[in-house]
């Protein structure tokens, strides 16, 4: 199956049966909150968001080779908190995937389309 068919299919059932097969080990990953190296790193930041945060859904509007060593994405994360009052969060943005020479995630970089006070905002917004 191709990488990119592959993606897709992580995105649509994010969190759960992520492909980390297709992540160098030493992958550099990058969020406006996280930066790291490692896979396992990585596998355990998805374990989080799939303990802590409830009907969490990737919605994916576009993926594709911007060249043949990076694949990127537009993508809209949603989620309903773990706070008592469970409001729904969401922050719309794009990712870069580098691909290294055997094909391999080397690095995933996200950038959100909000400011994380913006995210933090959804968390006090009243339901109307």
């Amino acid at each position: 199956m191709d990488i990119l068919e592959q993606i897709r299919i992580d995105y649509e059932r994010f969190p759960e049966d992520q492909s980390y097969h297709l992540y160098a080990e030493d992958v550099y990953f990058k969020d406006p909150l996280n930066k790291f190296r490692g896979v396992n790193r990585y596998r355990l930041m998805i374990g989080f968001i799939s303990h802590w945060f409830k009907d969490v859904n990737l919605q994916l509007h576009g993926i594709e080779y911007s060249n043949p060593n990076q694949i990127d994405t537009r993508w809209t994360l949603s989620w309903i908190a773990p706070v008592p009052w469970q409001p729904r969060m969401s922050i719309p943005g794009r990712s870069e995937l580098g691909l290294g020479e055997d094909g391999k995630v080397i690095s995933h970089i996200d950038y959100w389309d909000c400011s994380r006070l913006s995210v933090l905002k959804q968390l006090f917004a009243l339901r109307t």
